[in-house]
């Protein structure tokens, strides 16, 4: 897999910053196009929800209110994109640059807004993407996750990055895989491949029946793509969270970028962001590459 198109998504908000400066380091990095996408909220689609006991009158204005917020919330997130794609100097382009496609080295940016509920939206916009970036902000910190990181990590089909608010270097350098001998997590794997391929040092982090020994098996895996990988097996500690043990071991190599798979089944929401990928998303403050 190579990554030749990021869709990042901007709410306007004090999440911007981290997925627009994330995005558009990893364009570079990658040579890579990066679409700027914000969802303007339709207000005549919120305000039903108030219920039905608001006069005309009131529900005019708050029409007009909604409206005006909608617009400014907008016009910042096209502000800062575009302050963002100017200081990486990424030229604006809307199109590949030829049929077949744009040349690697590439670099690109275009910018697009749509009307709609952001959850809905971005999950179904992603699935024509390599890569989606996803702002963390203060309230997701809070309370694991948001509508717009939950439905697009399920519903996509596309691995997702949840950038920090404090951005740095693009996360590329070191890098820990989270293992657990999963489908989700083979899955994690193959799409991170274009971080490990450029990491200058991997890390694969694993605990209970994964973490008895260093997996051979993923080792030998790694190595057919020239990758070499530090294992780290976790013991389980009575009272402490699985997934506490593993960032901590992320934090203890160094790491600029945690990868995991989404688990889940049929019971998604409890089981999803249950447990260790519940308490990763919950208080990492490294990016996360996640692929359910």
């Amino acid at each position: 897999m190579t990554i030749r198109t990021i869709l990042a998504a901007i709410s306007g908000g004090v999440a911007s910053e981290g997925a627009i400066e994330t995005a558009c380091g990893l364009a570079q990095r990658f040579g890579a196009h990066v679409e700027g996408l914000h969802v303007k909220v339709d207000p005549a689609d919120v305000l039903p929800l108030l219920g039905t006991g608001i006069g005309v009158p009131m529900y005019g204005d708050l029409l007009r209110m909604a409206e005006e917020q909608a617009a400014e919330s907008a016009g910042r997130a096209k502000s800062a994109f575009a302050a963002a794609i100017a200081r990486h100097s990424l030229p604006q382009r809307a199109r590949p640059t030829a049929p077949s496609g744009g040349v690697a080295g590439d670099a690109s940016a275009a910018w697009r807004e749509e009307l709609g509920f952001a959850s809905a939206v971005v999950a179904r916009r992603a699935r024509f993407f390599d890569l989606v970036v996803l702002g963390r902000s203060g309230r997701v910190t809070d309370t694991p996750y948001s509508d717009a990181i939950e439905q697009t990590i399920l519903e996509a089909g596309r691995p997702v990055l949840i950038a920090p608010l404090r951005v740095g270097p693009p996360p590329c350098d070191t890098v820990v895989v989270a293992w657990n001998d999963s489908a989700s997590a083979a899955r994690a794997v193959a799409s991170a491949m274009p971080f490990l391929r450029r990491a200058q040092e991997v890390h694969v982090v694993s605990a209970g029946k994964a973490g008895a020994r260093p997996n051979e098996e993923l080792a030998e895996y790694f190595a057919w793509h020239g990758i070499t990988a530090t294992s780290h097996p976790v013991t389980p500690v009575e009272g402490v969270q699985i997934g506490e043990l593993l960032i901590a071991v992320a934090r203890d190599c160094g790491a600029d970028l945690f990868v995991m798979g989404g688990y889940g089944h049929a019971l998604w929401r409890e089981v999803l962001f249950g447990g260790a990928s519940r308490h990763i998303l919950a208080t990492a403050r490294l990016p996360l590459l996640i692929t359910h």
